[in-house]
Formats: C-alpha cells, structure tokens, sequence
C-alpha cells in the first residue's frame, strides 16, 4: 500500500505516523483516519501512533468535526486491545483540538497523551527518539515503495 506524503508505518516497531503540514483541515484529518482504520483491518496486532503537529501552520478544524471523529473512533476502535496515541504540539490551538480527543477517548482503547517534546513521547511509545524525527528525504523505490533510510535529527533538535 502506498501510504500519503504526511503518512508512515513502521512495520518493524509496528507504529503509525502522521506528520501533517501546512493546513490541517477536515480533508487531511479524514484521510489519516482512513488510512489509519485500513490498517487496523489488515493487521492482526495493535499498533501505537504517533502524530507530529510540529509543521502545521493553519488549522481549519471545528470542534464539532473533532467530536465527531472521536466518537467514530472510539466507536470502531472498541472491544480491541488498548494502544498508545502520542501527539506533539506546542501550538495551543491545536493543543485544545487533541486535548477533547483525549478527553472523548479516555475510557476507550485508544490511549491519547499530548506531548510538547519529541523525546517526552518516545519514551512513552517506548521507541527510539531517532524514530519520531522525520525522514525528509522519505526516498521510494524503483516500484514506488518507501525504502528505508536513517532517520536524522533536524538541526533545531537535540538528542539530550
């Protein structure tokens, strides 16, 4: 399956992850949760995610659309072993957004803490730091497939 630009999946430590960018709005909200539900369908074991806010620079959400989106995936998300959801936001607008979809999930599953540092949310998802930095060269294959390549830390970052 070819995953979307601002979409990756770590089979090897089983962790999903959205790194939306520029605007976040309905159309990309949706189509990470698309992608997201088709990955729950297709694997058998549950899987953390990760979703890096640090690049979005407008928000065109509502509060009534993330409502909604919590219900649903509260709702289709039930009665499946618990997983771990860290977000990475030092934004306060978008900060409130995840906050009531931690607040709707919180007796659900799907386990949902907001994080100001990268590092913070790594050890909570038990991973390496180095696996939540993005990839900017995120390179493909001769077949459109993405390769893996080291991840490294963008300048602005530290590893301490």
């Amino acid at each position: 399956m070819t995953l979307p630009a601002d979409i990756e999946f770590h089979e090897d430590i089983y962790l999903f992850i959205y790194r939306p960018s520029g605007l976040m709005d309905q159309a990309s909200v949706s189509r990470a949760v698309s992608v997201l539900a088709d990955h729950e369908a297709k694997l058998k074991e549950p899987f953390n995610r990760f979703s890096d806010t640090s690049a979005i620079d407008r928000v065109e959400l509502n509060y009534q659309y993330v409502i909604q989106v919590s219900l649903y995936r509260v709702l289709t998300y039930a009665d499946r072993p618990p997983v771990k959801s860290a977000i990475l936001t030092t934004d306060s607008t978008i900060g409130h957004y995840f906050q009531l979809h931690a607040i709707i999930t919180e007796d659900s599953p799907i386990n949902v803490r907001i994080f100001r540092e990268r590092q913070d949310a790594a050890k909570w998802l038990g991973v390496p730091l180095e696996r939540l930095v993005e990839n900017s060269s995120r390179a493909t294959d001769e077949t459109g497939n993405q390769t893996k390549k080291d991840l490294l830390l963008r300048s602005d970052e530290t590893s301490t």
